[in-house]
């Protein structure tokens, strides 16, 4: 089994690996696209990227300073601190658990492509459906093209099945449609008004909370993985590759 997530816009930059290098698998076209971003002005970086003024000159000076003698890296599933991260709670990860997380799980990502949760990134900013005008097209969905999905299904055996609990913006990098492993995609909603919605705040965090449970619990099948119960959320119904969880 293996699961895709996205990755966060919010960073926690509190826990540096010192004297490590950059370690990930795309490295080329993270490269390419750096040599494309570390050209843009600030203007140019807050208008593309709908920044704040602080925030377009961080990533503008991340841009910079990008490369491997930069020796302060981040593990991926660390780095990441948005409300699906929060979910994971991969601090709470025993060595064992840790192993299992390397194995299965995916960081889907604008800049680095597919991350393992221990890949040694630098902080960053650059959402998958950003219009960056590149080497080969107007977005990254051209850029990527069949690389992320060609390189997914290399790492899985033939009766694998794929966990989509990535956001459609970073799924569709993927090319799911063209996928020939099982998908399963969770669908969590909430009761509101009377009627089931998917909210997007605990949507978001319930994603993180599956992560969580597929990795403390071993999970390797899909009727396993219908015995998550959290937060009041509880399996409903299947219905094609969708799996429906509502509280």
């Amino acid at each position: 089994m293996k699961i895709i997530i996205s990755p966060a816009k919010k960073l926690n930059l509190e826990y540096a690996t010192i004297n490590k290098k950059m370690k990930f698998n795309f490295k080329k076209e993270a490269s390419d696209l750096i040599n494309t971003l570390e050209k843009k002005s600030v203007k140019e970086v807050k208008n593309l990227m709908s920044l704040s003024d602080n925030l377009a000159h961080t990533n503008w000076q991340r841009y910079q300073r990008w490369g491997d003698d930069v020796l302060q890296t981040y593990e991926a599933i660390f780095l990441f601190d948005g409300d699906v991260y929060k979910g994971i709670k991969a601090d709470e990860f025993s060595a064992d658990q840790m192993r299992f997380a390397q194995k299965n799980l995916r960081i889907i990502s604008g800049l680095y492509g597919l991350l393992k949760p221990l890949d040694r990134i630098l902080p960053y900013r650059l959402e998958m459906g950003t219009k960056l005008t590149n080497s080969i097209g107007d977005n990254l969905y051209k850029f990527w093209n069949d690389k992320l999905r060609s390189y997914l299904l290399s790492d899985m055996s033939n009766d694998e099945v794929l966990i989509n609990l990535a956001s459609n913006e970073y799924s569709k990098a993927l090319k799911l449609n063209n996928f020939t492993s099982e998908i399963i995609t969770p669908i969590f909603k909430d009761y509101k008004n009377g009627k089931l919605k998917v909210i997007s705040f605990f949507a978001k965090k319930a994603r993180g909370e599956m992560v969580n449970f597929i990795i403390k619990n071993k999970i390797n099948s899909v009727e396993e993985l219908k015995l998550f119960k959290n937060n009041g959320y509880s399996f409903s119904h299947h219905h094609n590759s969708d799996i429906l969880f509502h509280r």
